[in-house]
């Protein structure tokens, strides 16, 4: 009796351990220069649910731990509105982690935020995003009239911050004619 247990249980967790990685061949990349992005529905740190803003110019998208701490160190420093005032959403990839981990520490402590953190917290959802970038590395997503113009990859607080807060005549004028 206790080697059939045996035999169920290792046959479980070999179906559970199976290989994946061709998976991710038939994702196609929604992260790219000239492609249009759909609007984007995720809940944030408290459940609630946002869709990025139409006036939305930049998209910060940070897909591993250490970039999110960078991230959420920086936001920390701000006003709650920084994000909205410079027309900036902020997303994290935090579907890596396992359920438990983010509802026992990761999410608790984006609770304690005062910045909006919309999240990714399905591996699929989170796919096309994430492929074909470097992960490793804060993506700084910049969006005219639904069309990916340019994207920027950082690592320090102090880039992000430049990116952000750049006064250039497009980061001006690009948020009225988002909504448009």
């Amino acid at each position: 009796m206790k080697s059939i247990i045996a035999g169920l249980i290792l046959s479980i967790m070999f179906l559970g351990c199976n290989s994946t990685a061709g998976e991710d061949k038939n994702i196609v990349p929604k992260l790219v220069v000239g492609k249009t992005l759909d609007s984007i529905t995720l809940n944030d740190q408290f459940g609630k649910q946002h869709t990025v803003s139409p006036d939305t110019y930049k998209i910060v998208f940070a897909f591993a731990k250490d970039s999110a701490h960078v991230c959420n160190d920086f936001f920390k420093t701000q006003k709650s509105n920084y994000l909205k005032e410079h027309h900036t959403a902020y997303i994290a990839d935090v579907s890596a982690a396992p359920s438990l981990i983010r509802s026992i520490f990761i999410i608790p402590g984006l609770k304690k935020l005062k910045h909006t953190v919309l999240l990714f917290e399905d591996k699929n959802m989170a796919a096309p995003y994430r492929k074909g970038l470097d992960t490793n590395k804060i993506a700084v997503v910049y969006v005219v009239n639904k069309k990916i113009k340019d994207i920027k990859f950082i690592s320090t607080s102090q880039e992000l911050q430049k990116l952000i807060e750049d006064n250039s005549a497009m980061s001006l004028i690009t948020p009225n004619v988002n909504k448009v």
